[in-house]
């Protein structure tokens, strides 16, 4: 009896994981769906600087494709002063909440 509890709490986790899954894939489609309605380039980044999603726009834009984008940080869209100092930028907002 133990048993079959166990396997019954294990199923019932997995499919609740399945489901949250599946909302996350539906949820990441709509927010997709609205930055490529954009008519203006659109950077999601993280506290990193990393490219985690980019419109078409973006791509239109600069040229490069979403594979090229993606995993990269958002200083290959900067002239090279400003990229060179974005990141420290980026820190200092951050955690003091000072702009530049």
């Amino acid at each position: 009896r133990e048993l079959f509890n166990k396997e019954t709490q294990l199923i019932k986790k997995h499919t609740e994981a399945k489901t949250i899954l599946n909302d996350l894939v539906k949820n990441q489609s709509v927010v997709m769906g609205i930055l490529d309605a954009s008519f203006h380039s659109l950077f999601v980044i993280d506290d990193h600087c990393i490219i985690h999603m980019v419109n078409k726009k973006s791509c239109e834009d600069f040229g490069w494709t979403k594979e090229e984008f993606l995993g990269r940080n958002i200083s290959m869209i900067m002239t090279p002063d400003v990229a060179a100092n974005h990141d420290q930028f980026m820190k200092n907002y951050l955690s003091i909440g000072i702009k530049k």
